[in-house]
């Protein structure tokens, strides 16, 4: 039988490859895409989900020795400098592994446990774990539809 962590770790897996598959298809000029009004770029996009992930690992499941400077959480703009993206996607992938490989760490109690942050409150590690899902997922779906839609813009 899985333990909540293996199932956990499978399903926010198989929700980041809404996010992830993209990464392979987007070429440079895609990162500069926004969809106006809207003032988000997809490199910022792609940019902010990885920023999160890291705080999630170092913030609410415990990994003290991630190091993280969220510039997109401390700008809360786009400040168009996201165009790298072999960057990008190697920060992206550094934020995946740095938050798997502390989740993978979590023990069944530890989902029961409460973290409090002022970003959502207190929460349960399983419903903040929730949080991080639906975040990455939900900007996943900003960037399919600003490739699709959107246009590189000055």
């Amino acid at each position: 039988m899985k333990t909540k962590t293996q199932i956990f770790i499978e399903l926010w897996q198989e929700a980041r490859t809404r996010f992830s598959n993209q990464l392979s298809y987007l070429s440079e000029d895609d990162l500069k895409k926004k969809l106006l009004p809207s003032p988000n770029s997809i490199g910022f996009l792609i940019r902010h989900i990885a920023d999160v992930e890291l705080l999630f690992a170092k913030n609410v499941f415990g990994a003290r020795e991630t190091k993280v400077i969220a510039k997109t959480v401390i700008a809360q703009k786009d400040t168009n400098e996201w165009t790298n993206l072999t960057q990008l996607k190697e920060y992206a992938s550094h934020a995946f592994d740095v938050l798997k490989s502390i989740v993978q760490k979590q023990k069944e109690a530890d989902w029961q446990t409460t973290v409090t942050t002022k970003e959502f409150g207190t929460k349960t590690k399983a419903e903040a774990f929730g949080r991080i899902i639906s975040h990455t997922t939900y900007h996943a779906g900003q960037i399919a539809i600003i490739n699709k839609y959107g246009n590189v813009t000055k």
